[in-house]
């Protein structure tokens, strides 16, 4: 998968609210922690779940580090909640960089205000925006997403579940 050293197990496939999660064994945990060379914040990892691989980050929410399993790992593993999956894991040291989609840079270029205000957001939101813009599929969907967006930037729409920026 990459150079640091990977981990094998097997955990059983939870949900919490509407997210898939598998728990990883303290071992397997206290191993990743060290070759990320922290145990706080979100760890980027390699996985494969039942032999596909797929990026992701593991995550400490309500005092327990999870990694989460979308619908397309789930699907590719024909695994679901309650199922046992097969894992390996390992940290994954490169940069994750998502670059902002053209017609949202373009948008932000022609309204200054929206730029202003999406420049002074916290870093984690602005990814969170740059991320959601990203990865929509249709022409039709970008283009009104991008336009909610600069709405969103100015307090006149909400968007990604936010009110105002």
């Amino acid at each position: 998968m990459n150079n640091s050293k990977t981990y094998t197990f097997s955990a059983e496939i939870f949900i919490i609210g509407v997210n898939p999660f598998v728990f990883l064994p303290d071992v397997v945990l206290e191993s990743i922690f060290r070759d990320a060379n922290k145990n706080k914040g979100k760890i980027p990892v390699k996985i494969k779940i039942e032999g596909h691989e797929f990026i992701q980050t593991l995550i400490k929410y309500s005092g327990h580090w999870r990694l989460y399993l979308n619908t397309p790992m789930r699907k590719m593993a024909k695994k679901e909640v309650g199922d046992t999956a097969n894992f390996e894991i390992a940290f994954d040291p490169e940069e994750r960089v998502i670059p902002m989609h053209p017609k949202l840079s373009k948008a932000l270029k022609e309204n200054p205000e929206a730029q202003n205000i999406f420049d002074s957001l916290r870093p984690s939101l602005q990814l969170e925006i740059v991320r959601y813009i990203s990865f929509l599929k249709t022409e039709e969907s970008i283009d009104k997403n991008v336009l909610r967006a600069v709405k969103f930037l100015l307090g006149k729409e909400r968007f990604i579940g936010r009110d105002k920026p």
